[in-house]
């Protein structure tokens, strides 16, 4: 009889699922079982999508024409407003046949590993780095070589660690700023540096900007294209609308990057899922085209919890965490607390302690090893202050019994 296993691809049956949403999962199957669960897995704001956007979406369904497909690429208007936007906060110009609207940023990420990487090639990849990153520069049959930077060096890489990583075989480096899991945000300089480095090289960048508007303190958010204009012929621009505009249901991100690959990645999409759903893409219009209010107000609570997560966590004896600058995550290092023990059980990855966090304490916490290394945990705090101040207050109660 043919095992389970074989009836898989090899290819699919490698992908591990997503660490952030099996948390997440698991978060809301106990909260549903009447556990008293604070779940800080998923990278989800935990505002309403802003009243003018829904308004728009409800239009949009009324008008026959978004019951039919549109072009591949997206709405042309979707597309002008996204170039448009484009140059608003990233400072540089784009045209609309170098947009392709796609189903979230996941998507996006997909296409741009499928469209560049053949098997064979490497791809640097910064760590901690997202879990969607990896898997899908191994769907496209290529190498994913991380670049470790630690809580000493806030989580980023410097060119000398790309420069040693570099191999003959190296197409594409992922860049983000924010950093999703880390909050690491790059200074301009640091930003252009790389670039530099990547385009001495003939090196192909993968920036993803998605958390582009959610940056604190003196922090600036820096678009590489935008402090290494040259890079453009070699650089795709990752973004949405999820996480700027709370709308992560809503499933709209785009690719930005040269005419021939955002046509090979159109035509590739054509066979994949066709055109993103038209509500959602009338949706998306109005979000890129209105104001900002509603992400400065939620900067600014994210802000406070921010400070808030930091402070509580500080306070326990064997963490180590850096200030986050951008996004809405804390990654602290729990590298002191390997080899201690709690009610006997010997703390020995940070994967067997975020078990124990969620057991113990019931609170949801993703491990490193998701984002990684081991001995890191990732905390969103893109849930409410009492939520925040009550799980963590939790982490602490815990954390104390560690000896």
């Amino acid at each position: 009889m043919t095992s389970p296993r074989s009836r898989v691809s090899k290819r699919i049956a490698a992908i591990e699922p997503s660490a952030t949403l099996a948390v997440d999962a698991k978060a809301k199957a106990l909260k549903a079982e009447g556990h008293p669960v604070i779940g800080f897995g998923a990278g989800e704001p935990d505002f309403p999508t802003a009243d003018y956007i829904v308004d728009a979406a409800v239009e949009a369904a009324r008008q026959a024409a978004n019951h039919r497909y549109t072009p591949t690429a997206g709405l042309e208007e979707l597309r002008l407003a996204i170039a448009a936007k484009t140059l608003r906060d990233s400072g540089y110009e784009v045209t609309p046949r170098q947009v392709l609207v796609t189903n979230g940023g996941k998507q996006a990420v997909y296409q741009t590993c499928a469209t560049l990487l053949d098997p064979g090639d490497e791809a640097l990849l910064p760590a901690p780095y997202w879990t969607t990153y990896p898997e899908t520069i191994r769907l496209a049959g290529a190498t994913p070589v991380p670049v470790f930077a630690g809580a000493d060096a806030n989580y980023k890489v410097t060119v000398e660690q790309l420069e040693a990583a570099k191999t003959d075989r190296t197409k594409l480096l992922v860049f983000v700023s924010p950093s999703n899991p880390t909050g690491a945000v790059y200074t301009p300089a640091e930003t252009e540096a790389i670039g530099r480095w990547a385009l001495d090289n003939g090196i192909w960048v993968m920036t993803d900007e998605i958390y582009e508007h959610l940056v604190y303190g003196e922090a600036q958010f820096t678009s590489i294209v935008s402090r290494v204009p040259e890079l453009a012929d070699q650089c795709v621009v990752l973004n949405g609308v999820a996480k700027t505009y709370a709308m992560t249901g809503w499933r709209v991100g785009w690719m930005i990057g040269p005419e021939d690959v955002i046509k090979a990645a159109t035509n590739l999409q054509s066979h994949l899922s066709s055109n993103v759903g038209n509500v959602s893409q009338r949706a998306a219009l109005a979000a890129v085209s209105g104001p900002l209010d509603v992400v400065a107000q939620m900067r600014v609570a994210f802000d406070r919890r921010r400070r808030t997560i930091v402070e509580m966590l500080q306070q326990i004896d064997g963490v180590d965490c850096p200030v986050p600058e951008g996004a809405f995550y804390v990654y602290p290092s729990v590298l002191g607390l390997m080899g201690r023990s709690i009610d006997g059980v010997k703390l020995e990855s940070s994967s067997q302690l975020a078990s124990l966090i969620l057991d113990k304490a019931q609170v949801a916490v993703v491990p490193g090893e998701a984002f990684g290394p081991s001995g890191y945990l990732r905390l969103s705090y893109a849930l409410g202050d009492s939520d925040l101040v009550e799980g963590v207050g939790r982490i602490q109660n815990l954390l104390a019994q560690a000896v």
